[in-house]
């Protein structure tokens, strides 16, 4: 199984309404970890919040490695000790192995992201 990858996202902190005004472009992963903190795989199109004070940065502190959904159901039924979203897509953050991870749920795949030096727990666990 390949070893998780450094990804480039981007990281958004502003207040919850100046959030919910962002616009993506389509093919977008918004996941929202907070009430105040977005982290998105894609740029904000140039319509920005209304928000002054909104913090964009470029985030690289994650590493992450895409599943097909059935090989990611395997590896989290053994792993996962807490309930998953029943609904796709969807957004869940806990810990998973005794790492902690975000995940981000497609139809057909699963986004596996921890920080990035826990990248290779993962993939020592994963095997």
């Amino acid at each position: 199984m390949p070893a998780p990858d450094r990804l480039a996202l981007l990281r958004i902190v502003a207040t919850p309404a100046a959030l919910d005004s962002y616009q993506w472009s389509k093919g977008a992963i918004v996941m929202r970890v907070a009430p105040d903190e977005i982290l998105a795989i894609s740029s904000a199109s140039s319509v920005r919040s209304g928000d002054p004070h909104a913090i964009e940065l470029a985030e690289s502190g994650f590493a992450g490695i895409w599943l097909e959904a059935a090989e990611a159901n395997e590896f989290l039924s053994r792993w996962c000790e807490w309930e998953l979203p029943a609904q796709r897509p969807a957004f869940a953050q806990g810990a998973v192995a005794g790492l902690p991870v975000k995940l981000w749920f497609e139809q057909d795949r699963v986004l596996i992201l921890v920080p990035a030096p826990y990248a290779a727990e993962l993939a020592e666990r994963m095997s």
